[in-house]
């Protein structure tokens, strides 16, 4: 499979069992549909997510493409708890599309998440 982003090569990257194809260019992530929620924790994110985040912000600009899997259209979404990370979906496979750096930011806590769970431990 080529990069959507860049058209290099992507190379599969296995983790728990688990492969997600990891363009070996700008490192964006391709995720098919249900791969993210196996995957969304700190180590396997920075086992996954090795690219450089700025490449990524600059790769996050190309925001018009086809699906590398299935050559479907691709929208994009913003992650609910993670505003400022905006990923790439396929409205045909729901494959996922993360530029270099975006897995990892995913899966780390806020500052308000935390300080939300230390405060209701202090109050139990």
């Amino acid at each position: 499979m080529n990069c959507p982003k860049c058209q290099n090569d992507m190379e599969a990257i296995e983790y728990g069992g688990v492969e997600v194809d990891r363009c070996r260019n700008c490192k964006g992530i391709w995720f098919d549909v249900g791969e993210i929620e196996w995957l969304r924790d700190k180590d396997a994110a920075t086992t996954i997510d090795t690219g450089d985040p700025l490449k990524g912000r600059l790769t996050n600009e190309i925001d018009w493409y086809r699906c590398p899997r299935c050559d479907g259209g691709m929208m994009r979404k913003v992650d609910p708890q993670r505003t400022h990370i905006n990923y790439e979906e396929c409205t045909s496979c729901k494959g996922s599309f993360f530029d270099a750096g975006e897995f990892a930011d995913l899966t780390q806590d806020t500052i308000a998440k935390v300080l939300k769970h230390l405060s209701k431990d202090q109050g139990n």
